[in-house]
């Protein structure tokens, strides 16, 4: 069980957890100083009317994660206390935190916790499967939903998308990433609740092409759990379904409403007219972050956050890109370390000692 102990947290080493922090916060650094040096850099002032939206900002990300606690807690049946859904959940925004999202996030992680938190395999690979489902489900109609009411225009607003290359970049990574995710659900739901003997053909099948051969054995495992996955799924009925829709997009909605809150927070004169637009462009930038390789989208999710919403900052808008990582990023690396060795020991080593 030690070795068990070791193998877990080498791959939660003191060095990974710190890497997204040195490369988010390096990021912050160089391009406040690249501002600075500009532009004499202008102070962020903090009023009554500050205090008020930086509450609601802090409302927001409780709505989020209180809405994936409800979601998983329903789709588990209530095999989990309030308390073990919170430690689920809090591991699993860590593992999320320190993976790159092009590789799935702490998708893998996340069903190995619920497991050790004693649902069965099968109900686990059920549940994460499901809730990744209804998450592309959000991101497969918001997307379109925003683009097309909003404007192509609106939304790449500060980026010149028929000729810089930058602007250009972004919006053929939106469209790729958003076509990869259509198709990858597609792909899923036909898996889940039409033939999932097919999807567990097509993966060994790929996976026996020479080069990918050495991961055959892994997908012919991972091609018996999506049956399972399917086989729970097909006994549920519409009193399965809404509550997790509603919890999704509730979830979703909470997190891009978290900078809409932060940018009035600072900027009380801004009225509510650009609301839409703002809340739009984080969906852009959600989808291209997934494509991203770094832990977390880190570094990479402050310079979409100046190069999106900057035309609606007057002031330090890498600053206030900061303080959003602040508050929706860097708090569940930390909470991570500290929950992840506790978590491993009881689940892990000796399931006799005290519980977290």
């Amino acid at each position: 069980m030690a070795e068990d102990e070791r193998s877990i947290l080498k791959r939660f080493s003191l060095g990974k957890i710190l890497l997204p922090v040195f490369i988010g916060l390096g990021t912050t650094a160089l391009l406040v100083w690249n501002a600075s040096s500009k532009a004499p850099s202008q102070p962020l002032v903090w009023t009554w009317s500050t205090s008020g939206w930086m509450f609601l900002a802090l409302m927001s990300l409780f709505m989020r994660d209180w809405m994936y606690i409800l979601r998983i807690r329903h789709l588990t049946d209530r095999s989990l206390s309030w308390w073990r859904t919170i430690v689920v959940i809090m591991l699993w925004e860590f593992a999320s935190a320190l993976a790159p999202g092009i590789i799935g996030g702490g998708f893998f992680f996340a069903i190995w916790i619920l497991s050790r938190e004693g649902i069965d395999a099968g109900k686990s690979i059920t549940v994460i499967t499901f809730t990744s489902f209804l998450d592309g489900i959000f991101i497969v109609i918001m997307a379109p939903l925003v683009y097309f009411t909003v404007g192509r225009l609106e939304l790449f607003s500060g980026m010149d998308t028929s000729g810089n290359w930058a602007g250009m970049g972004f919006f053929v990574i939106f469209w790729i990433v958003f076509s990869i995710i259509v198709v990858y659900k597609l792909f899923v739901a036909y898996a889940l609740f039409i033939n999932p003997l097919f999807r567990k053909s097509a993966l060994v099948g790929i996976f026996s092409i020479k080069f990918l051969r050495r991961w055959r054995k892994n997908m012919v495992t991972t091609g018996d759990q999506l049956i399972i996955a399917a086989g729970g799924l097909k006994q549920r009925g519409w009193s399965y379904w809404w509550p997790a829709l509603l919890t999704t997009f509730l979830s979703w909605t909470a997190r891009f409403s978290i900078v809409n809150c932060i940018v009035h927070a600072f900027h009380p004169d801004m009225g509510f007219g650009n609301d839409l637009v703002m809340y739009g462009k984080q969906v852009i930038m959600g989808i291209i972050v997934l494509l991203m390789p770094t832990p977390g989208g880190s570094g990479i999710a402050e310079v979409i956050f100046r190069d999106f919403l900057g035309m609606y900052i007057s002031v330090g808008p890498d600053k206030l890109a900061f303080v959003w990582r602040l508050m929706s990023y860097y708090p569940y690396i930390a909470i991570g370390a500290f929950l992840l060795p506790r978590w491993v020991r009881y689940n892990v080593i000796d399931p006799l000692a005290k519980r977290i």
